[in-house]
């Protein structure tokens, strides 16, 4: 197994479904609740490798100022931490999150498309601090090796998204086709650093 740090931008998506809530004392259900990110979850083959998150990988990582957006789009927030009105918490499933739908265009279309289940699923976007790779034999669907991610250094952003799980991601991984003719050579330190450019493989080809 290769331990590294890594440190680039990243985002992933989970096929979990977002719900909606009522609390006490309101009139309708406007408290969206979701998880953004799950613990043990493998994900699909991602060109050559498959990527599951680590209980204890959110442990030590900066949660002071997460925005909570739609489908990633800025210009659609809903939430955030530093205004204290995004929870966002770490159970022994994943990454939680809750906020009440603000009454604005942006919120009340996310509520309606969430009560219809046009929404079932969340993704967030986050920064690593260190990740394990070990070699797959005989994996099924083809995948290399599998990346375990053991420590996030930040979370940026999450979001109930259109599209789920790993089919549609997008994986800032520094250099694709270098990295890979790099395991085609012997490794004899069983550390070292990958200093290579960042590469966005975008997977958004659906038919």
């Amino acid at each position: 197994m290769i331990k590294l740090i890594d440190g680039k931008k990243e985002s992933r998506f989970f096929m979990k479904p977002v719900t909606l809530e009522k609390r006490e004392g309101a009139a309708d259900a406007r408290t969206i609740v979701g998880y953004a990110a799950l613990f043990n979850s493998v994900s699909v083959n991602m060109g050559w490798f498959k990527e599951q998150i680590a209980p204890g990988a959110f442990d030590k990582t900066d949660l002071s100022d997460v925005v909570a957006t739609f489908n990633h789009n800025p210009d659609l927030i809903q939430a955030r931490t530093k205004a204290k009105n995004l929870i966002v918490t770490v159970d022994n499933f994943g990454l939680k999150y809750e906020f009440e739908a603000p009454n604005t265009t942006a919120g009340n279309d996310l509520l309606e498309n969430v009560r219809c289940g046009n929404i079932q699923s969340s993704s967030f976007t986050f920064q690593v601090r260190a990740a394990a790779w070990e070699l797959l034999q005989n994996d099924p669907d083809g995948a290399e090796e599998l990346r375990t991610i053991t420590d996030f250094s930040i979370v940026h952003e999450l979001a109930p998204v259109v599209f789920p799980a790993y089919e549609d991601t997008e994986v800032a991984l520094r250099s694709f086709t270098e990295e890979r003719s790099r395991r085609n050579k012997p490794i004899i330190m069983p550390m070292y650093n990958r200093n290579i450019a960042e590469l966005e493989l975008a997977l958004r080809k659906r038919k």
